[in-house]
């Protein structure tokens, strides 16, 4: 009788380690960078966010997202390329917005990663410099 509290007890303990989430791993994904662009949305997104707006003024009691993108869905599938034709260039337009943009955060994070390694060389620099200087010294 005993064996089964002390099973008990064991299987116990272990429950509470895994469900208490203490031993998960943290992920090494790096910090995402608030400052960096944005990603252009795609001819489909720009559709979307105007058809949205569409469906709200002809369905205002819906309060499902599911039913707003599946009738979205549906009628971009329906729509022919000559429809389609604007929400692309408005889709391509946007792209080239956003290359523009990452392109100028993407050298002014060169520019500072320059400075910060120009600025290391130069402390590793003086601080072997210094360390030359003292193993001379003690030479002497």
């Amino acid at each position: 009788m005993p064996k089964v509290k002390a099973d008990t007890a064991a299987s116990d303990n272990r429950l509470k380690r895994k469900g208490a989430g203490a031993g998960r791993k943290q992920s090494k994904k790096a910090a995402k960078d608030p400052n960096k662009p944005k990603r252009p949305p795609s001819a489909f997104f720009v559709f979307m966010s105007e058809f949205r707006e569409q469906f709200k003024k002809e369905h205002p009691t819906n309060k499902s997202v599911a039913v707003v993108g599946k009738a979205g869905g549906d009628r971009w599938k329906s729509l022919s390329d000559a429809e389609k034709a604007p929400f692309i260039a408005r889709a391509e337009k946007k792209k080239e917005e956003y290359e523009k943009s990452i392109s100028a955060y993407n050298k002014k994070l060169e520019g500072k990663h320059s400075e910060e390694e120009e600025s290391d060389k130069s402390k590793s620099e003086v601080n072997d410099e210094e360390e030359d200087e003292e193993d001379e010294e003690d030479d002497e």
